[in-house]
C-alpha cells in the first residue's frame, strides 16, 4: 500500500482579489486617457467631460466633431484611443501585470 500527502494551496483567491480591484479601476483610467485625448481649445471640453459611475460623458455640443477628429491636437479623437487603452489594460491585467 501506497500513502501520500498532498498539499494545496489557495493562490486563486489572492489573484482574483487583484484583477477585481483593476477592473474596478479601468472606468477611472479610461477617464484619464479620454480627458488627456480631448483637444483643448477654452478648456470648456476637458470640464464638461464627466464620470458617471462606469460611464464617461462628453456634455457638449461639439463632443462628436471632435472625437471625429475636427481638432488637430486629437485627430483620432477621443474614443479610439480610450478604446485602445482598454484592450490592452485589459491584456495586461489578463497577463498577471
Amino acid at each position: 500500500m501506497i500513502n501520500f500527502k498532498v498539499k494545496t494551496t489557495n493562490n486563486i483567491t489572492p489573484r482574483l482579489q487583484k484583477i477585481k480591484k483593476q477592473i474596478a479601476n479601468l472606468p477611472k483610467e479610461a477617464y484619464r486617457v479620454f480627458v488627456d485625448n480631448t483637444p483643448v481649445r477654452s478648456g470648456n471640453a476637458r470640464r464638461s467631460t464627466k464620470l458617471q459611475g462606469k460611464n464617461i460623458v462628453a456634455d457638449y455640443p461639439y463632443a462628436q466633431r471632435l472625437d471625429n477628429g475636427y481638432s488637430q491636437q486629437s485627430p483620432d479623437g477621443m474614443i479610439k484611443p480610450t478604446q485602445e487603452f482598454i484592450q490592452q489594460r485589459l491584456n495586461d491585467i489578463a497577463q498577471g501585470k
